[in-house]
């Protein structure tokens, strides 16, 4: 049940008590190898989801239904020639990487896996570690990750990654507020940043129904938080090449694409625990026999497979949407995202209030809430997507249609702004004329 805002952060559930070292390190060998398993069964169900999706078959020649094609390709970077640019800040350029792919890995510590389970006779919970502000960490951990992208892309000393590192630290610093506001409104619903007790408190109702606003703001926030499609903005081939990667070969380009991949998993298993009720069973499984799914080695199962939704809610976005423009882009995080999760946030801790002092069902109360934000959400959206911006360039200029576009106006080419459109070609222009002179011709003939 939902209980009023505590005086004080719930502590921790999970008992650490009996743990030592061997445990430790069996656990965190397993989080190492789960990520990386992970990420070659995503390689492999990216390139086959997409195939189909994309009416194509997809990789099928290297291995059973070409699984073994993520093995080639981790093998092919590593004896890939490891070439270092001759003005590139050698430290630095080395060093990026690493933060990327450390703090990836880095983020699973504080995830629940399960229960306490016995192991080799210890009972100790399915979980490296937890505090009391275990989504602190969380949050910390994933903005100090940005550091690998910008300083990769400043330390090649080139023109295309430098931009895709500034893409990079704007794009995480406009959508980490949206969703840490998203994540802050469940810790005040919860009362507690622990990641097992902020499970714990899911037990009769998962956080999505309490705080459907916080997860739809967090579900957006977590894509432009990965840069998958459509906000893959610092890695638009079309503009930057391959943005703060461009400049990178062999196994320095492998952690950068590795990190990526982890921080798939990073995010949806984050959106699993704080609102999808971690690693309990769904209803009406969790109901079966007194809840014997969700005791024992069981809840790996689930954890699994609800990770495994969002990851796979990723890929699906990738193959349907297109990527958006900048203006735009930087326009949903700032104009819609953060205002909503504020309001939200606002909502919920006045809801909150009033019941630490009233008798009132704060539970009813949020869920009914949460249904007027979505609608209001989706007036928003639909409103927005009315507005017609063709002729807006985003600095509040109008632009005429009927304006003949000059692409060297400036003194030098750039393309068409909102409204306006490239001239016809010259070879358009001649075709007609072409097209009546061989008229001619077979009408003499």
């Amino acid at each position: 049940m939902l209980a009023t805002f505590p005086a004080a952060m719930a502590e921790p559930v999970a008992d650490f008590s009996q743990d030592n070292w061997w445990i430790w390190l069996i656990k965190a060998v397993f989080i190492v190898l789960y990520l990386i398993l992970s990420v070659i069964l995503a390689l492999w169900v990216e390139r086959r989801g997409l195939g189909l999706m994309q009416t194509r078959k997809g990789p099928n020649v290297t291995g059973i239904f070409g699984f073994g094609q993520a093995f080639a390709d981790a093998i092919k970077l590593m004896l890939k020639e490891d070439f270092w640019l001759k003005g590139a800040e050698k430290a630095i350029y080395f060093v990026a990487p690493a933060i990327s792919a450390l703090c990836a890995f880095s983020i699973y510590a504080v995830m629940p896996f399960g229960p306490e389970v016995s192991m080799f006779g210890i009972e100790t919970p399915l979980q490296l570690a937890d505090s009391s502000v275990a989504l602190l960490y969380v949050l910390a951990v994933a903005s100090f990750g940005v550091y690998g992208l910008v300083l990769g892309g400043w330390s090649a000393n080139s023109t295309y990654p430098l931009l895709g590192s500034i893409r990079s630290a704007a794009q995480v610093i406009s959508y980490e507020l949206a969703m840490g506001l998203s994540l802050l409104s469940v810790f005040l619903v919860s009362g507690t940043m622990s990641t097992s007790a902020m499970v714990d408190d899911q037990t009769s109702l998962w956080n999505v129904f309490i705080c459907l606003p916080a997860f739809i703001t967090y579900f957006i926030s977590m894509v432009g938080e990965v840069n998958r499609l459509p906000f893959d903005l610092p890695e638009a081939e079309g503009e930057l090449v391959a943005g703060h990667t461009t400049e990178y070969s062999g196994m320095k380009f492998g952690w950068f694409y590795l990190s990526e991949y982890i921080n798939m998993l990073n995010v949806s298993t984050i959106a699993v625990v704080v609102f999808m009720g971690g690693w309990r069973a769904p209803w009406p499984i969790s109901a079966i026999n007194d809840g014997m799914f969700n005791e024992g080695w069981w809840p790996m199962i689930w954890m699994f497979l609800k990770t495994w939704v969002f990851m796979f809610c990723l890929i699906w976005i990738r193959g349907t949407l297109l990527r958006m423009r900048y203006d735009q882009f930087m326009k949903l995080g700032w104009k819609v995202l953060i205002p909503v999760a504020l309001g939200w946030l606002v909502a919920v801790a006045i809801i909150q209030g009033l019941g630490t002092f009233t008798d009132i069902d704060t539970q009813m109360i949020l869920i009914i809430l949460a249904a007027i934000f979505l609608v209001i959400f989706a007036v928003l959206w639909f409103v927005e997507g009315k507005s017609d911006d063709r002729d807006d360039p985003g600095d509040g200029t109008v632009i005429d249609p009927k304006d003949e576009f000059d692409a060297f106006s400036g003194g030098y080419p750039v393309p068409p702004l909102p409204g306006q459109s490239l001239p016809p070609s010259p070879r358009a222009k001649r075709a007609p004329a072409y097209s009546s002179t061989a008229k001619e011709a077979d009408s003499d003939e």
